[in-house]
């Protein structure tokens, strides 16, 4: 094929998507469908047994697909830092904590005596696929997450905070796997990796996050509102604050990830007290943008809604990118038996197990718990952390594996979440509203009952 007709293939093929995309997106919002399941037919049909215009080997590949999944990840971690407005103190980030220090440690726990029992793993490799299969994905789970900053809804905080919180907290295991067999250094009797890639990485990551984050958001909104500087070009702040924070952190030896969540939830939180926001999707002029950008009452509001439109938009490009990757990568990996059933022990035993353990006690209702259990969706992150370790040295023969077994979790995750989270969440706001309506009659009843 010559060089010119590729290109000619490629741009009718991006363009094609990209309108697609448009014209379907109300479509599928109504349909048992996800974007992602678009997204992945069409990186199969442009995979090897297709138009063959993508050839991702994992193997051949690994260093450039890390990177590309790492930056994707940034960005859908920034992203879901941008939304969740609630200050950490709030009750309800008890829950997304829990999920992420006691069920994701269970899950990789899981998945490890599964390794070593079912797929006869080394403890060392099987620890290591525990922690690429923890993280649940933050960018395949937009239809769950949070709709507003101040969405306090049980089941969307918890979700959209555990996809935010894991993907970088899932780097310790990772490392641990990748220690025991001897692609990590973990000091004597594990120290290192105790003290440098636990207990200093991970609050180091967030104190970087919510320092940087503070201080860029604070300066902005000064140079603005007293200054009449540093206006427009918040799609440019946005990078910015990803790319800085992100390399601060890594110098540091912190935990990037979370250095780069914890920046877009610090950005967030910096915003006068009791302004009301700007409308998220509302048009303004270009007077009316920059007098807003100059008062003091609305310079933070009109800095969000660049950053968090711009983001929003960023993440779109990102999803499509991996997951059309995914889909051409499919092509490389065996699928067997073992392999299916590994991917429905995840799925329907591992991960309900998980957070039945995780949020024991909570103030959680049936419906949430069990939709909080399936949804633990999988995606751009795993991808990530197997090309991370098999850029780490991982053996070919474990490499082949975990890219089948990984492979198989995102696709599986991608069709089964894609085809129920529609109809699933329109149940759960039916329920949640038929609840709210007794609940309010009740009250409404006692209201009455009580002598005047």
């Amino acid at each position: 094929m010559s060089a010119s007709l590729s290109f000619a293939l490629w741009a009718i093929m991006i363009g094609a998507l990209l309108i697609s995309i448009v014209l379907s997106g109300s479509l599928l919002k109504r349909l048992p469908l996800s974007s992602a399941m678009l997204y992945l037919a069409a990186g199969i049909a442009l995979g090897p047994v297709g138009w063959e215009l993508l050839r991702p080997n994992p193997l051949l590949h690994a260093q450039f697909l890390e990177h590309l999944s790492e930056v994707a990840t940034l960005i859908s971690l920034f992203a879901v830092g941008l939304k969740l407005g609630l200050p950490i103190t709030d009750r309800h980030w008890r829950l997304p904590l829990r999920l992420v220090f006691v069920s994701m440690t269970v899950t990789v726990g899981l998945i490890a005596l599964l390794g070593v029992y079912s797929l006869g793993l080394p403890v060392g490799a099987a620890i290591l696929l525990g922690g690429i299969l923890a993280p649940t994905d933050p960018v395949l789970a937009s239809d769950i997450q949070v709709e507003n900053a101040g969405d306090r809804d049980w089941l969307r905080f918890s979700l959209t905070g555990e996809g935010g919180l894991n993907d970088g907290a899932a780097m310790p295991f990772v490392l641990l796997g990748l220690g025991l067999l001897g692609l990590h250094d973990l000091g004597p009797f594990g120290w290192r990796w105790l003290v440098i890639d636990v207990l200093w990485a991970v609050p180091a990551g967030v104190l970087v996050g919510v320092v940087l984050g503070t201080l860029i958001g604070k300066l902005v909104v000064y140079l603005r509102s007293r200054h009449r500087e540093s206006l427009g070009l918040d799609e440019f702040l946005a990078l910015g604050l990803m790319a800085l924070a992100y390399g601060v952190a890594l110098l540091s030896d912190a935990n990037g990830f979370l250095a780069v969540f914890a920046a877009g939830m610090a950005l967030q939180r910096v915003k006068e007290r009791n302004v009301p926001p700007a409308p998220r999707h509302a048009s303004f002029s270009a007077t009316e943008t920059q007098e807003s950008d100059n008062d003091p009452a609305h310079a933070s509001a009109y800095m969000m809604q660049g950053v968090r439109g711009f983001n929003e938009q960023l993440e779109h490009i990102a999803e499509v990118t991996v997951v059309l990757v995914v889909g051409a990568m499919l092509t490389f990996v065996s699928f067997d038996v073992g392999v299916m059933m590994f991917v429905l022990a995840l799925f329907l035993v591992v991960r309900p197990l998980a957070v039945w353990l995780g949020l024991l006690g909570s103030r959680t209702t049936v419906d949430q718990r069990r939709l909080i259990s399936w949804f633990g969706i999988r995606g751009i992150s795993s991808v990530f952390y197997l090309m991370f370790a098999i850029s780490h040295g991982l053996p070919s023969p474990l490499a082949e594996r975990f890219i089948a077994i990984t492979l198989s979790v995102v696709t599986a995750s991608v069709v089964l979440h894609g085809i129920s989270v529609t109809p699933l969440m329109a149940l759960y706001s039916r329920r949640k509203a038929r609840f709210r309506a007794r609940a309010s009659h009740r009250l409404q009843g006692r209201s009455r009952a009580k002598p005047k």
